[in-house]
């Protein structure tokens, strides 16, 4: 690097290297596969790091006629598990150049105002989740390019279609449940329209009928812990069998059934099992713990950012769902005795 520079240029990172600037930034922009060998490019993002080079996107922007700018469109923050998807997307991003701006839903879901005067304008593409799909028209998100994340892949708007495997992961709760001998169930649903609660009601129904003698209520409501304590308290006081187990569509939701619990003077799990999905941190701050099943928000956003940079380089995006686990803790036990 020249005496008395304070920033490494390209041709400083191409000499450090021993190659042309042309590889130095076709290794940089991440075009470089098929034009310069694995080894090429790993020289040369060594000699960046050393250097602590960083390109001048700016410049390289008003070239190029792209900002290098991604929306990630999402529900309401109301949770941590949006901001690990963040988490992971920017992560990703930034290793390629790219930047993201994060845009919560207003109303947690349905429309949102443009957060630019003219999106298209503004971003080179849009991952969003199927929560907060209605706000892409608003901004126009749906006529980039575009990466859904847990979205129907038969009717995704997206050119890619990101999900984790909530299928496999309801079957698995159901499965536990099953095992330890409940037979009487309630599905506290969030009151969402969105795909992905569609496919756990569905997936629950089809695994619980499985085993003769079973029963299945519904009760649903919105995404916070007093309406799900409400809900809980009217499905458990309705006449007839009491339900042995309870299966929350998240852990939010199960955080609504313990309280309602804890008001009718049950005991979790001695007379009530009950099971979330996402292992938020609430998961273990509730007593007893709670079994439910781990999503992985950090790597559900790489995902997404990885696919969205396929499809803009027109590749296409790694297929298959992201692996789930359930995580059993104090919340399940076998029923007690009718």
């Amino acid at each position: 690097m020249a005496r008395g520079s304070t920033r490494p240029t390209s041709r400083d990172v191409a000499q450090a290297a021993g190659v042309s600037q042309a590889a130095v930034s076709l290794v940089l922009g991440d075009k470089w596969r098929g034009r310069v060998s694995e080894t090429t490019a790993q020289r040369v993002r060594e000699a960046a790091r050393d250097l602590g080079y960083r390109p001048n996107l700016a410049a390289r922007n008003l070239r190029l006629g792209h900002t290098r700018t991604v929306l990630l469109v999402v529900p309401a923050l109301t949770t941590e598990f949006f901001a690990g998807v963040y988490t992971g997307a920017a992560r990703v991003a930034a290793d390629h150049g790219f930047g993201v701006v994060l845009y919560p839903s207003p109303e947690g879901v349905g429309p949102a105002r443009d957060p630019f005067a003219s999106a298209q304008a503004a971003l080179d593409g849009v991952i969003a989740s199927s929560m907060a799909a209605d706000a892409l028209t608003a901004i126009h998100g749906d006529q980039l390019p575009l990466v859904m994340l847990d979205s129907d892949p038969q009717g995704s708007l997206g050119a890619a279609t990101v999900n984790l495997d909530i299928t496999d992961g309801i079957r698995r709760i159901a499965d536990h449940l099953l095992h330890l001998g409940h037979r009487r169930f309630l599905h506290l649903a969030a009151d969402v329209p969105s795909w992905t609660f569609d496919v756990r009601a569905r997936e629950l129904a089809t695994r619980v009928r499985t085993t003769p003698g079973t029963t299945l209520r519904t009760a649903r409501a919105p995404l916070t812990i007093d309406d799900a304590r409400t809900a809980t308290e009217t499905a458990l006081t309705r006449p007839g069998p009491r339900p042995t187990a309870i299966v929350c569509d998240d852990d939010k939701l199960a955080a609504g059934a313990y309280k309602a619990a804890r008001r009718l003077g049950l005991r979790i799990p001695d007379d009530l099992s009950v099971t979330g999905l996402d292992d938020l941190a609430l998961a273990t701050a509730l007593d007893p713990e709670l079994t439910t099943v781990r999503l992985d928000a950090e790597l559900f956003g790489e995902h997404g950012m990885h696919a969205l940079l396929a499809v803009l380089d027109g590749r296409t995006p790694a297929a298959g769902d992201i692996p789930v686990e359930l995580v059993v803790r104090g919340s399940t036990a076998p029923p007690s005795a009718p």
